[in-house]
């Protein structure tokens, strides 16, 4: 969808208080949107789409007791390689799994 929007423009944001059970998640990504929409989905009692902007922007409202920040830290050189070296036993095993199903 074509916004006329910049990509700084697009932003995500949420909004939430000490008080009220709710919060407000507003979001231009389009990945957190397809969640969000699955879950409102799922849970209607939980969360709930509350506004479009128009512009690509779609507004929640969600239980606030629902939303958690995961702060992660950075992988060492170490924990790459290992990752790394992972990936390509699993894409080569893959490929040989693939090629014995074709026989």
């Amino acid at each position: 969808m074509k916004t006329g929007l910049t990509k700084k423009q697009k932003v995500t944001e949420v909004f939430y208080n000490a008080k009220d059970p709710t919060a407000e998640i507003y979001t231009h990504d389009t990945k957190l949107k397809k969640r969000l929409l699955a879950y409102a989905a799922q849970c209607p009692e939980l969360c709930k789409q509350a506004d479009d902007d128009g512009q690509g922007g779609l507004w929640f409202e969600i239980d606030r007791r629902r939303i958690s920040i995961r702060l992660t830290a950075p992988y060492s050189e170490k924990r790459k390689e290992n990752a790394s070296q992972y990936a390509r036993q699993s894409k080569d095993c893959k490929k040989y799994h693939s090629e014995l199903s074709k026989h």
